[in-house]
C-alpha cells in the first residue's frame, strides 16, 4: 500500500540509489549531506509506498532484498531519464532566443508580433542595419537577416529563403523630363554610369550618377539629396517609402527592370530552433506592400 496515496517521489529513489551504492547508511547519509536518522525515515517512506523492504541491514551496514534488487536497475534508469527530460528543456530554455536583423526600409513588424505570439516566452530582439552591414550575419551579431537579394554573403554559407518581390520605381526631380511619365521602361534607363554605393546590387544598381567626379556616397539621405539636386536618378523598390517624404522627388513605375527580391537569410548548421520558427512565420504574414 502506497503514502497516502502520494507519488513516488524521485528524491527518495535517489537516496535509496545511493544507499544501494555505499551499502552502509552512515556513509550515504554523508555522501548525500543529510542526518543519518533522516535518510532512515526516508528509506522508510518509499518502503511504505511500494509496500515492500528494499534494504536489511546488517552487521557490516545494509544489503539488497529481493525486491531492492529487482528495484535498484529501475530506479537507476529512472533517475537517468529524469536527468535527461530536466536537460532537454534546460537547452530548449536556453536556445529560445534570437536577433532578427534587418535593413534599411524593410518593415518586419508583422513576423515578429508573430513569432511573439507563436513563443511567448522566448526572448526574440530585432537590430536596424544598414545594407553596408550585412555583415552582422557571419560575425553573429544576428541570428538571421531579413534584406534583400542578392547579398554578398557566401551562398555555401547561408540558407536563403524568398519570401516576396517588389517591382522597381524611378526616383527623379520634379523638374527631371521623366518626371511626368506614367512610366518609363529599363532600357530607356540603360546606358547611364553607375557609381558604387551601399545600395547597389547585382541585379540593379540602386543609383546611377549622372555626372563625374562624384565621389562614392554612404548615407541613404545623402544620396536623395544628390537625386533632387539633379546629380542622380534612383531606381529603388517600390516598397522603399522613404523618397516619397520629399515633396521635391517623384517616383514613376520602371517597366521590364528585375524584381527587387526580399528574402531571409540564416548561417547553414544553425542549430537555434526559433530560426525554423521565424521562417514559418515570416513566409505566412510578410508581403510586398501595396503599390
Amino acid at each position: 500500500m502506497n503514502d497516502l496515496g502520494q507519488d513516488l517521489e524521485l528524491r527518495l529513489v535517489r537516496y535509496f540509489t545511493v544507499v544501494a551504492r555505499h551499502q552502509h547508511f552512515g556513509r550515504a547519509a554523508a555522501d548525500l549531506h543529510v542526518a543519518q536518522p533522516a535518510l532512515s525515515r526516508q528509506i522508510q517512506r518509499l518502503e511504505k509506498y511500494l509496500g515492500t523492504r528494499l534494504l536489511d541491514r546488517t552487521p557490516q551496514g545494509t544489503r539488497l532484498t529481493p525486491a531492492g534488487q529487482t528495484f535498484l536497475p529501475r530506479a537507476q534508469a529512472l533517475l537517468q531519464a529524469a536527468r535527461q527530460a530536466e536537460q532537454a528543456v534546460r537547452e530548449q530554455a536556453q536556445t529560445e532566443h534570437i536577433t532578427i536583423g534587418y535593413v534599411e526600409d524593410l518593415l518586419i513588424t508583422a513576423a515578429v508580433r508573430e513569432l511573439r505570439h507563436r513563443h511567448p516566452a522566448a526572448e526574440i530582439t530585432t537590430r536596424h542595419l544598414s545594407c553596408s552591414d550585412v555583415g552582422a550575419l557571419s560575425d553573429r551579431r544576428v541570428d538571421a537577416l531579413i534584406a534583400r537579394a542578392p547579398l554578398p554573403l557566401a551562398a555555401d554559407a547561408v540558407v536563403t529563403t524568398p519570401l516576396y518581390e517588389e517591382p522597381r520605381m524611378l526616383v527623379v526631380p520634379r523638374d527631371h523630363p521623366l518626371a511626368d511619365r506614367s512610366s518609363v521602361t529599363a532600357d530607356e534607363l540603360a546606358g547611364e554610369e553607375a557609381a558604387p554605393c551601399a545600395f547597389e546590387t547585382a541585379d540593379w544598381p540602386s543609383y546611377r550618377i549622372l555626372g563625374a567626379g562624384v565621389p562614392p556616397i554612404e548615407r541613404y539621405e545623402d544620396k536623395l539629396e544628390l537625386v533632387a539636386s539633379g546629380g542622380a536618378i534612383a531606381v529603388l523598390p517600390v516598397g522603399d517609402r522613404r523618397s516619397s517624404l520629399r515633396p521635391d522627388l517623384v517616383n514613376v513605375p520602371v517597366e521590364g527592370a528585375p524584381p527587387s527580391q526580399v528574402v531571409l537569410v540564416h548561417r547553414k548548421g544553425d542549430p537555434n530552433p526559433m530560426i525554423g520558427s521565424l521562417r514559418l512565420a515570416a513566409k505566412a504574414v510578410l508581403t510586398a506592400p501595396p503599390s
